[in-house]
Parts: structure tokens; C-alpha cells; sequence
């Protein structure tokens, strides 16, 4: 079963390589160039630096929120702020869909908050439903839920096959954030 007629696509783009939210942020970059506004709530991110964040500051049509306590979520141990501030962003995500404020929303990171149990995957999926016609939504992170492949109608995998860091090389600026 696949999100609907009508509704708008949802994508999930989950795997444990590097770039998902990079290729999220292509479709924003893509879908504000055509003039549709774009929203993207960012789950277990806040304060951060990245190239995409930074360049999407510059560019008119795209709104970028981050919830996130600033620290390590470790599984199966998350902390009260930690399931606050992903409940805050599923919130944010249903009020921008309540308002109709996006063409594109842009959940960054919720497969891993799901996968943390942060939130639920059939709460996501009762905000998505909830979207007005013609709403796309893109769904990133490592180790998406079955519920969200199955609903999605474009699922990306991207792969680890091989990454500097592996021999030791640091992340870097402009790169890998």
C-alpha cells in the first residue's frame, strides 16, 4: 500500500551510507528553485553547522527547524528531553501540514528517532496521512521502519560500500557536513 492518490509522493531515503540527508536536501534545493515552499524538521539535530543547513539559509523558500538535545541519544536509553524534543518535531511537521505552510516536508533523521523509539512509526504515519493533496514528503535516515518502505512510493537505499573513514580519515568540512 502505497501513500495515495493524490496526496503527494513520500519518499524514504534510508541506508547505512553516506548522503541521505545531503539528498534530501537536493530534492529541497530542487523543489524551492521551482518556487514550492519547503519545510524541513530536523529529529536529533540542533545547533549544527552543515553545508546544507547553511546554504539552505540562503535560499527563499525553504524553512529549516532542528529538535534536539545537543547530545547522544543511545539506544534504548533515551532521555526525557530526548522523547520530548522528537514529539516537538513530529508536532512542528503536523502543524506546517495543518496550515498547508509546505509543498515539501522533509522529516530529516526520523527513521533513526523511530528506530530509537523516539516516536512511533504509526504516530509519523498518522501525521503524513493527514497532509493536503499534492504534499511530498521525504523521510531520511538509517534503518527505516517496514511500515514506512511499505507506504513510501520511492525508497533509496544508499550503501556503505567504502568511505575514507574507514582508514582513519576525519570527517570533513564542506564534505562530509
Amino acid at each position: 500500500m502505497t501513500s495515495g492518490e493524490g496526496l503527494g509522493k513520500v519518499h524514504v531515503i534510508t541506508g547505512p551510507g553516506k548522503g541521505k540527508t545531503t539528498a534530501a536536501f537536493g530534492l529541497a534545493m530542487r523543489a524551492a528553485g521551482h518556487g514550492y515552499r519547503v519545510c524541513v524538521i530536523q529529529f536529533l539535530k540542533t545547533g549544527e553547522t552543515t553545508g546544507e543547513l547553511i546554504a539552505s539559509r540562503r535560499v527563499e523558500g525553504i524553512e529549516v527547524v532542528q529538535f534536539g538535545t545537543g547530545k547522544f541519544v543511545a539506544p534504548g536509553e533515551p532521555t526525557e528531553a530526548d522523547l520530548r524534543a522528537a514529539r516537538e518535531a513530529l508536532a512542528a511537521a503536523g502543524e506546517r501540514l495543518a496550515k498547508r505552510s509546505c509543498q515539501l516536508l522533509v522529516l530529516d533523521e526520523v527513521n533513526v528517532a523511530v528506530s530509537l523509539g523516539l516516536v512511533s512509526a504509526a504516530d509519523v504515519l498518522r501525521v503524513l496521512r493527514s497532509r493536503a493533496p499534492g504534499t511530498e514528503v521525504v523521510l531520511t535516515g538509517r534503518d527505516a521502519p517496514a511500515e514506512f518502505v511499505e507506504y513510501a512510493d520511492y525508497v533509496s537505499v544508499i550503501d556503505a560500500v567504502k568511505h575514507p573513514f574507514e582508514a582513519g580519515t576525519e570527517a570533513r568540512k564542506g564534505v562530509e557536513w
